[in-house]
Formats: C-alpha cells, structure tokens, sequence
C-alpha cells in the first residue's frame, strides 16, 4: 500500500471534513466522486484542445 505524507495542515483540514470517525480514505474517496461529479479535474496538466 503507497504512503502519503501530508502536513498537519491538511490531516486539520481532512478531520474538520469527517463524519462519524470516517476513514482518511473514506474523506478523500468522497472528495474525488465530487471533483468526478463536477466534471473537474486533479490533473494539472495542459488540457487544451
């Protein structure tokens, strides 16, 4: 399993965001069907058609 190191910044920003002890990986899983949902994009790279 990968490890991702975040800042305490962000652990406040993740725990601020969790419902009923939800998992870190339960936040960030509903975080990203939100981007998907919203037709967004994580990437950062040039789209441009």
């Amino acid at each position: 399993m990968p490890v991702v190191e975040l800042e305490d910044k962000t652990i406040e920003r993740l725990d601020a965001l969790r419902i009923d002890n939800e998992s870190y990986d339960e936040v960030v899983t509903e975080l990203i069907n939100s981007y998907e949902n919203e037709g967004l994009t994580l990437s950062f790279g040039d789209d441009s058609v």
